[in-house]
């Protein structure tokens, strides 16, 4: 781990200026304990403060390895106070030889150094404990940093398996049920058939081609859809019609990749094959409020034996909306005279 202060020149101004203040209270202190003011206790603290904090400095490597590894709590502790006793021993030492050299020829520094001994050892031992504290602080807030980072990361990670876990539970139901109809069509109508292999070969081709979940425009969503729709068309014939009412502002939004093709498959398997009527699918899409609202409606049989879907392909479409946009998005449906409306709202910022 790097210095926290020599690492960054911000801490490293901030750190000489945090030492000049406390130079100026121990000045302060000194000058109490010695009854009155003396230029000596400035120049004294001055010195005094700059040697300490300079030893400050050299003390984050010994720190640094004590607080590597598995090492007992007695360890660590008697580590930091064997560490603190050299470190006070040797500042009062150096700063006496140094203020002694320049003050060789006042008889008051010998009994001024006297007199704020004991107060000079107070200072040094609450020194010490500050830049151990602070040292502490810095390798707490640096952990927090890195142990969020990792979270973040780790999140990220689920987020994407999570999403793609989704996007595959589409294209193997829809290839499925494909594939069924295209052995039914083989018998009932050849050309029909040769004609949903291709459109099939090319849906699937831009669902392949897409392997991240990176959003796409609407403008390229929707043409994908269409061609899908034109693949259950040459099944279901003049029974599916489809319409769109889109507001040019939307083609380029961007939405999560064939996140409304489940929407679509719910309204053929619902609408389509269990009505003996012709079914229409309405697509939507208008920007209001600083959403944007996608529509999709058809209408449907009600009679008692229509069937109910399990909700699995809403519910995927609600759980990638939820992981792609949070609580800004939202999904609703409604059934009402015969006519089931799915309708998402997502932030268009």
């Amino acid at each position: 781990m790097k210095h926290p202060v020599l690492g960054n020149r911000t801490w490293f101004i901030v750190w000489w200026l945090v030492w000049l203040i406390l130079a100026a209270g121990q000045s302060f202190l000194f000058n109490v304990v010695y009854g009155n003011f003396i230029w000596m206790s400035i120049a004294d603290s001055v010195i005094s403060l700059l040697i300490f904090s300079g030893m400050a400095l050299s003390l984050w490597y010994p720190f640094n390895y004590f607080n590597t590894g598995e090492k007992s709590p007695f360890h660590l502790l008697s580590n930091l106070l064997f560490t603190g006793l050299i470190t006070i021993a040797f500042w009062i030492l150096l700063t006496n030889l140094i203020l002694s050299a320049v003050y060789s020829d006042n008889n008051y520094y010998v009994n001024y150094s006297v007199a704020t001994f004991p107060y000079r050892i107070a200072s040094g031992v609450f020194l010490y404990i500050l830049v151990i504290l602070t040292y502490y602080l810095n390798i707490s807030l640096v952990n927090l940093s890195e142990k969020n980072a990792r979270e973040a990361r780790l999140e990220s990670i689920v987020k994407e398996t999570e999403l793609k876990m989704l996007r595959s539970q589409i294209n193997p139901h829809f290839l499925f049920n494909s594939l069924n109809s295209i052995s039914y069509l083989t018998i009932s109508n050849p050309e029909k058939a040769r004609d949903m292999v291709v459109k099939l070969s090319e849906f699937m081709r831009y669902a392949l081609s897409r392997k991240d979940e990176q959003p796409v425009s609407m403008r390229s969503e929707l043409e994908n859809l269409r061609l899908y729709l034109e693949i259950e068309k040459v099944r279901f014939g003049d029974k599916l019609i489809t319409e769109e009412i889109i507001q040019d502002e939307c083609l380029d939004f961007m939405i999560p990749v064939m996140l409304l093709q489940p929407i679509y498959e719910n309204a053929v398997k619902h609408g389509v094959y269990e009505s003996t009527e012709t079914v229409k699918i309405t697509t939507t899409a208008r920007i209001s409020a600083g959403y944007i609202e996608i529509v999709i409606s058809n209408n449907y049989s009600e009679t008692p034996s229509s069937k109910k879907g399990t909700g699995t392909g809403l519910s995927n479409v609600r759980r990638r909306m939820e992981l792609f946009y949070g609580n800004r998005a939202d999904l609703k449906t409604k059934a009402e005279s015969g006519i089931f409306s799915v309708m998402l709202y997502m932030p268009a910022d």
